[in-house]
């Protein structure tokens, strides 16, 4: 095969295009022996190119003859939507219009991948033939739902009948016709008028009508079935975010626009475009968003936007210790992008020939206007053609969405044969140049500030004195008492003397100490704060960046030092994970914690800016999530932000927002390698977590591990003919479900940059650490029924089901209520209850004179637990509502109510429980052990042990 081409491939990529040669020459041989010697040439050499190429054709060889035929040589774009009508105008139902969708989408991806690689077409028409792609894909697929849905609601009309559409709103490249190959998409859902359906079997409003429809629209396209996936489709910059409703009217945007639009949706809206047909809605839509995208005057302000922006994006490529980013890096594609909207913004509202989406004709018109020279716009725009070049040919390897340069030589090998380059070195010095051309212009334009210098304040003398006795007068001038503070930093200084900082780390560290010491004076013991200020900055002394974070970032600094201050728990925490440092920027973001609803669309936000098929960096942002979460909380735990009684409800919301994310990636890992069970329905899993003890009662702290229970819903008795998975490799239900919890469990513990998830406990589970790793939910509840101890009904208070169907909550509930109702002997129970009581005491109890552990001495936080677990136990037969809640102060709140305890009893025990915790909370933060002295608790322990002793003695 070596003569097969006219430009010969690498030895390492004719091994790849052997590979594929061989596979499809075996399935197909009587067509490959149907291609002219230049044909098979092409096809040996576009395998060794592209892996997608290569193996879509493998799956489809009946494309071959087609793309051969003329295909290869020209596009019409309009044939896209024509086509893809046609196809779907004969599907009766959403999975065959899938199918359709999918197949379609692959065949003129190879098509125009094919184009690319070869040089058949320039890069500005193959970014045209993508977009106009895209947007047949999603029009075509609008249209084909509006029918269907149709059939089912009814026609929405406004208040005069007339028939209202679904406008789609193209954000990004797709809206300036520039998508990427391998490009998620931007959309944002509208329509004109409100009103209701007509001609269904009920009205429903147009609202509810558009939002099911977007639903299954978003679904038809981002699904990944076994034909892949049309595109994926991010619908965050819609209003309100994911908090918001998937589609709002026309009037809803206008609103939102006029009176919460931020900086960030402006520039985003500088290339929003309604998709589809031109229509007179389209004209409406545009002329009311136009107000908000451009001012009528000259709007410099901008320009700090942008800067702020980039500096967002900035925070991001170091917090992912991104390199060889050549979208989001200094200089690369983002930063052009910068440059040319910057102008649109400011001079869009006087300029109306600036009001495009396209890049490529703002970029002319900016030349024509005279606001940019033409060696500006010809090093801008050709750099920006190399860069979206590689992007381009980057993602059509293998169909990923990446623009981080290869990391193997097989795609570095792939790269300089479609770019003419002879080696990597050399497209990395194109590469290389284009990007500082970018950044140049980026600088000039959009600009950063400046920072002005310390001078010869007292500080900068003081840490760069020699002599103690001037240090000593430098300090004593400046009224400040506190002996110890140049003993502390002399010693501290001489420390890191020696450290291998390097010249422009120590260069920035020389800059950044006297202003960080001007923030030390300001606390009445700076030699306290520096001591744990200091702790922080020797974990980033060879880590520059950070060093000039805090240089550039006065408000950084400031919460640097009084949080440190505050808390030697999250000094910690900022002294193993620089990254946190990033939080400190802007404050207003640092206490504004997360509601407690939105946990999971805020890490559900978080990891789209990660390549789903990139586990290694999946991991790795859910523990800078949850970091930098729990840092929000404790920062606003600590300065009174946060009322400490939520802290234990954001902990525990946050903790099952992973849990939810950790066991979609664990089933989507075992589920590529094995399918998943036959029985299950779409979309269903099948498999339940439930929460034990702190988790199960909302009760999480800093650092808390986990104490769950897996469980399944299938049965052999249930199912006797699907008893395997459903893939190429099938195994046996049960062995999936131990796989599925053993991944789990792998994703929690395995420790990566950032530390470890949570430490996971499952010896709550049936049998304990002898039993099985997951459990079928009936033998669940038999088991509790006819083999479970007291104590394991006492867990059982505790549990509440975290992540599963609604099915198997409704059923695990029920089960719970049952075991918890069962009858018991009370004094039997008491009995029980207060021998296991006596036995964890002793067992756990270190006992110290005048010193009162917070959970295991007499009237601490156990023995509260244990009344409240003894008193459902006991009543729950009888009022079978204390079956219903897991935690602790409902449970109480539910006993007065019932009159089983007063409300005396219950003021006391909710008020000691509160405190309990909260010192418990107060200790982590300041890292002590969960201890206090003995006097200080008093008052609520002896309330404590007397209701006990009245519940408890029976």
């Amino acid at each position: 095969m070596e003569n097969i081409s006219n430009k010969p491939l690498s030895a390492i990529m004719s091994e790849v295009a052997d590979r594929y040669w061989q596979r499809i020459n075996q399935a197909w041989p009587e067509l490959i022996n149907e291609l002219t010697i230049e044909q098979g040439q092409e096809l040996y050499r576009i395998m060794g190119l592209s892996d997608f190429i290569a193996e879509q054709l493998c799956r489809h060889p009946e494309w071959l003859p087609a793309l051969f035929d003329g295909q290869l040589e020209s596009v019409s774009r309009s044939d896209f939507d024509k086509d893809l009508h046609e196809l779907l105008c004969q599907c009766v139902d959403e999975d065959e219009a899938k199918a359709v969708l999918r197949d379609y989408r692959n065949r003129q991806m190879v098509r125009l991948a094919w184009r690319d690689f070869f040089s058949y077409v320039s890069l500005e028409d193959s970014l045209l033939d993508l977009s106009a792609l895209a947007e047949a894909l999603i029009i075509s697929a609008r249209d084909w739902l509006y029918i269907q849905v149709c059939k089912q609601y009814g026609t929405p009309c406004d208040g005069e009948g007339n028939p209202q559409p679904l406008i789609i709103i193209g954000m990004g490249k797709l809206g300036g016709r520039e998508l990427n190959f391998s490009s998620d998409i931007d959309l944002i859902f509208t329509f004109p008028e409100h009103g209701e359906t007509r001609g269904g079997r009920r009205a429903i409003d147009n609202q509810q009508f558009f939002i099911r429809m977007g639903q299954h629209l978003v679904n038809l396209l981002h699904q990944v079935t076994m034909n892949g996936f049309v595109y994926r489709v991010d619908m965050r910059l819609r209003p309100y975010g994911e908090s918001g409703p998937l589609v709002v009217s026309f009037s809803g945007l206008e609103d939102y626009y006029q009176e919460q639009g931020r900086d960030w949706e402006r520039y985003a809206m500088v290339k929003a475009r309604a998709l589809g047909p031109w229509s007179g809605f389209s004209d409406k839509l545009h002329s009311m968003l136009r107000p908000f995208v451009y001012r009528r005057y000259i709007d410099f302000s901008a320009i700090e936007s942008l800067r702020k922006m980039k500096q967002l994006i900035t925070q991001e490529v170091r917090r992912r210790q991104l390199t060889d980013n050549i979208k989001l890096g200094a200089g690369g594609i983002r930063e052009v992008e910068f440059v040319v909207q910057s102008f649109q913004l400011i001079r869009g509202g006087r300029e109306p020939s600036l009001r495009q989406q396209s890049l490529f004709a703002v970029i002319d018109t900016l030349y024509h206007l005279g606001q940019l020279e033409y060696l500006a716009v010809d090093e801008l725009k050709q750099s920006y053609l190399m860069l979206r070049r590689v992007e381009n040919l980057l993602q059509a390897i293998g169909d990923q969405q990446t623009q981080t340069l290869p990391d193997n030589s097989i795609n570095w090998y792939r790269l300089c044969h479609s770019m003419g380059m002879a080696s990597e070195a050399e497209l990395r010095t194109h590469i290389e140049s284009a990007m500082s051309k970018i950044h140049r212009h980026f600088i000039d334009t959009v600009g950063g500030q400046t920072h002005d210098d310390g001078g010869e304040s007292w500080t900068q003398q003081l840490w760069n004195v020699q002599e103690d006795d001037h240090a000593q007068a430098l300090i004593k001038e400046q009224m400040i008492e506190d002996l110890t503070l140049w003993p502390q930093l002399k010693l501290w200084r001489e420390t890191i003397v020696n450290r291998s900082i390097g010249p422009r780390g120590r260069d920035t560290l020389d800059k950044l100490m006297p202003w960080m010491l001007k923030e030390l004076t300001n606390f009445s013991m700076p030699s306290i704060a520096l001591s744990s200020v200091s702790k922080v900055i020797d974990k980033i002394l060879t880590r520059t960046t950070y060093l000039e974070l805090l240089y550039e970032n006065p408000g950084a600094r400031q919460q640097l030092v009084s949080l440190c201050c505050a808390s030697p728990w999250i000094a910690t925490q900022l002294a193993k994970f620089p990254m946190l440092l990033d939080e400190l920027i802007d404050p207003t973001q640092l206490y504004d914690t997360t509601s407690l609803d939105d946990y999971v669309s805020e890490l559900r936000q978080y990891l789209l800016r990660v390549p789903e098929e990139d586990m290694e960096q999946q991991m790795e942002a859910l523990r800078q999530f949850k970091l930098s979460q729990q840092l929000k909380i404790a920062a606003a735990d600590v300065t009174g932000v946060l009322p400490v009684s939520q802290v234990s409800d954001h902990l525990t919301l946050l903790a099952e927002a992973i849990i939810d994310q950790v066991v979609m990636q664990a089933w989507q890992q075992v589920s590529a390698r094995h399918g998943v069970p036959a029985y299950l329905e779409g979309g269903m899993t099948g498999f339940a977590v439930i929460g034990y003890g702190k988790a199960g009662g909302i009760e999480l702290g800093y650092g808390s591990d986990l104490d769950l229970v897996f469980l399944h819903n299938f049965s052999r008795e249930k199912y006797p003919n699907q008893g395997e998975t459903n893939g190429e490799r099938p195994i046996e239900v049960g062995h999936f479900y131990l796989k599925l919890a053993q991944r789990i469990l792998h994703l929690f513990s395995t420790r990566t940059t950032s530390g470890e998830l949570y430490e996971v406990d499952m010896r709550l589970r049936p049998s304990g650490a002898s039993g099985l790793l997951v459990s079928e939910i009936e033998y669940f509840g038999q088991y509790q029924r006819e083999e479970a101890w007291t104590w394991e009904h006492q867990a059982l208070v505790r549990a509440r089901f975290m992540f599963g169907c609604n099915g198997l909550s409704s059923r695990f509930n029920e089960l719970r209520s049952q075991i918890i109702e069962m009858p018991r002997d009370k004094s039997a129970l008491a009995k029980e209850v207060s021998d296991m009581r006596i036995k964890m005491r002793d067992h756990l109890l270190k006992r110290k004179a005048g010193v009162f552990d917070l959970k295991q001495s007499p009237g601490g936080i156990l023995d509260i637990e244990f009344i409240a677990q003894y008193l459902v136990l006991a009543n729950a037969n009888e009022y079978d509502e204390l079956s219903f809640w897991s935690d602790n102060i409902r449970i109480f709140a539910s006993l007065g109510e019932l009159n089983l305890l007063s409300n005396h009893d219950v003021d006391a025990l909710i008020q000691a429980y509160f405190f309990l915790r909260d010192e418990s909370h107060r200790q982590t933060l300041q890292q002590k052990v969960a201890e206090k002295s003995q006097n200080l608790m008093e008052k609520h322990a002896a309330r404590v042990l007397d209701i006990y002793h009245r519940v408890l003695d029976i």
